[in-house]
């Protein structure tokens, strides 16, 4: 039911195995690795590793790994089966913590001052797990795993913060690919595309999309596709010969009538008022 992995040498560790299969459990995984070379798939694409990743992997996810992958010895690794929460409080907890959907190159990049707060939470549990258990056991594992859970959910906040960098260009190839998506047709064919389809096509998680945009610009997923269609609608108004209805549909508004409030929601006038002020000016 949980399983626990520590190791504190400084030497390199190359993986015995070829390239791996795709491998799903019914277990959740918290592991921290420094990889040396090669790389560790988590879904379609690759972590991204650098010294001092913390790696979450929930039950179901598919994890593979290449021939070439050398890991550092120093480490640690939990591996628990979702029924050893069964009954806590923290089996619904777990669900809400939006780091164990992340996509691959999503991992938790720790400070050596963080570093060092994960591996004493991780010394208790160990030492708790080697220990002649009892019937407090498990209840002290699963208050040290919720204990490590809620510095996690910290250390992401603060991460989101400091990689602005990152956000940036998430939030950059968010509006590029949809640019690309309006200027190439498909807007007008497929119709305004879901959160979920830019964030594949971006491949990221929905999930890290939308914090990582809130975290940085104050505005979800859906408020920057929002901003984006009206700022390509104003655009458009300006065109004498396009009616209101015809611009809702060559924006991908399937009724008319959702476009003219979401307009005004956010630009404060309708748009044929916004028409007829700027058309005259």
């Amino acid at each position: 039911m949980l399983s626990v992995f520590t190791a504190k040498g400084d030497n390199f560790l190359p993986c015995p195995r070829e390239s791996s299969p795709a491998i799903s459990v019914d277990c959740y995984s918290i592991s921290f690795k420094k990889i040396i070379q090669g790389n560790i798939n988590y879904g379609r694409t690759k972590y991204d590793f650098t010294n001092g990743a913390l790696i979450f992997i929930a039950p179901r996810q598919v994890v593979q790994w290449d021939s070439s992958i050398i890991f550092e010895q120093k480490g640690f690794s939990i591996t628990f089966h979702e029924d050893f929460l069964k009954g806590t409080a923290l089996a619904h907890q777990i669900k809400k913590y939006g780091f164990f959907s992340y996509s691959t190159n999503e991992a938790l990049h720790l400070s050596p001052k963080e570093e060092k707060q994960i591996e004493s939470i991780i010394e208790n549990i160990d030492l708790e797990y080697q220990n002649n258990q009892d019937a407090f056991s498990k209840e002290i594992i699963i208050s040290q795993l919720d204990t490590l859970l809620k510095y996690a959910n910290r250390f992401y906040e603060r991460q989101f913060l400091n990689r602005k960098e990152i956000s940036n260009d998430l939030l950059e190839q968010f509006n590029q690919h949809l640019t690309e998506y309006f200027e190439s047709g498909q807007l007008q064919e497929n119709g305004i595309p879901s959160i979920e389809q830019i964030a594949d096509y971006m491949s990221v998680s929905q999930r890290y999309l939308s914090d990582t945009l809130k975290k940085e610009t104050g505005k979800t997923t859906t408020e920057h596709l929002q901003l984006y269609l009206i700022g390509e609608a104003k655009n458009i108004l300006l065109q004498p010969d396009k009616s209101i209805s015809e611009i809702a549909y060559d924006l991908g508004f399937e009724y008319p009538q959702y476009f003219s409030r979401l307009f005004k929601k956010i630009e404060g006038i309708s748009p044929s008022e916004y028409q007829q002020k700027y058309t005259l000016n």
